[in-house]
């Protein structure tokens, strides 16, 4: 049991508390609207080069468009500030306005404009992104809807090749790790989006689901695969949604992130999180709950080095 000291000691460490977070407001305020500026004066007076390009001379990968990004952000000037929210089909004109906004010659420096392009598609791209899948997550799963009728049985055929299903309701569906007869009940949070998740692991990486659904099946460390898939889709959709997936796609895609470079990133947790699972030995399902809590504070620690790239590597 840790020690907390009597109602003295506890004062004291509340007030130190206190008092370093006004400090790292105070410092964040000065530093923001007057360190900042003359610190960004000083070095363009002696580079000749704005804090843009000192930054493409210095950073690569993502922490080259992080660093960029942050500078658009916190940016005084309009035309940077609105930078970061361009769609990609301005992009090539807000190019050229950040060269005349800040006085920079192409022919001075001829790679400006191209990797200001470059991190100006991935900052445009991420947010599309989130956008893209936020509006299939929204979509509820439709047992009138045919495609969706169709998706589903594709998983089913897909994960259980040999074994024929016997009606489209039906207790069978728990053999792949539904709850109940029938799996449209399981979509409800994470609507269509979980199901096409399912269905692409299983159809781009065919032998390792089985290999995992068959794992998922053990007598004492068993989980319900189709669920545990679901609520992997939501882990992958918040880590999207609180940009923590930011450093992860930008080393990842030298472009503009899609729905696909997602599902890649849903395959690697599946992959990941039965090894997890097997590694940690729960003593029940019942502490599901805390195993994968323990494995998303796992995943956000590497999704927080600047260099990271998590893919699925067989």
């Amino acid at each position: 049991m840790m020690y907390l000291g009597n109602a003295e000691d506890r004062k004291e460490i509340n007030v130190f508390i206190l008092k370093k977070k006004m400090f790292i407001s105070l410092w964040e305020f000065f530093y923001g609207h007057f360190f900042r500026f003359w610190m960004k004066w000083l070095l363009r007076q002696m580079t000749g080069k704005c804090e843009l390009q000192r930054i493409f001379d210095t950073y690569v990968g993502a922490q080259r468009t992080h660093r960029i990004e942050n500078s658009l952000t916190y940016s005084k000037n309009k035309v940077l500030q609105k930078a970061t929210l361009v769609v990609q089909s301005e992009v090539d004109k807000c190019v050229e306005d950040i060269m005349k906004e800040k006085n920079i010659n192409p022919e001075k420096d001829a790679s400006f404009k191209i990797c200001m392009k470059a991190c100006l598609l991935q900052i445009s791209g991420y947010k599309q992104l989130y956008l893209d899948v936020e509006s299939v997550r929204k979509r509820p799963y439709d047992s009138d809807n045919l495609q969706h009728e169709k998706l589903l049985l594709k998983l089913w055929n897909l994960l259980m090749p040999t074994k024929k299903l016997k009606a489209r309701i039906s207790k069978q569906w728990a053999d792949i790790g539904f709850q109940g007869d029938d799996p449209k009940t399981d979509f409800r949070g994470m609507g269509i989006l979980g199901l096409i998740n399912l269905v692409y692991f299983s159809e781009n990486y065919t032998s390792e689901a089985h290999q995992i659904l068959s794992r998922s099946n053990h007598p004492k460390l068993g989980y319900s695969y189709a669920i545990v898939g679901i609520n992997l889709t939501e882990m992958a959709y918040s880590l999207l949604k609180s940009e923590a997936l930011k450093f992860h796609l930008y080393n990842f895609v030298p472009g503009i992130p899609t729905m696909e470079h997602f599902h890649q990133f849903y395959c690697y947790l599946v992959y990941e999180f039965d090894k997890f699972w097997f590694e940690e030995k729960p003593e029940s399902i019942m502490y599901f709950n805390m195993y994968r809590e323990k494995f998303h504070e796992k995943i956000k620690g590497l999704l927080l080095d600047c260099n990271v790239s998590l893919t699925l590597k067989i």
